[in-house]
């Protein structure tokens, strides 16, 4: 789905993520999907989306995305 952005992340970078988007006003929700795996989803708008990406490709740790469309 376009407005959900699936990553993987060290697990321990988890919380730091969390409070990343959170300082962003809020561009986006992330929830865990798998904590010790380090899996993520980033629920974000159509209108948000782009700035998301843009914050994510720029993270200070390692990202990996696992949607199809994305980069």
């Amino acid at each position: 789905m376009k407005n959900e952005i699936i990553a993987r992340i060290a697990p321990d970078r988890i919380d730091m993520l969390t409070k990343l988007v959170e300082a962003y006003d809020n561009l986006g929700i992330v929830s865990t999907l798998d904590q010790s795996a380090g899996m993520v989803i980033v629920r974000v708008t159509p209108d948000t989306r782009e700035e998301m990406m843009e914050i994510l490709l720029n993270l200070p740790f390692e990202i990996s995305f696992h949607n199809p469309s994305i980069v």
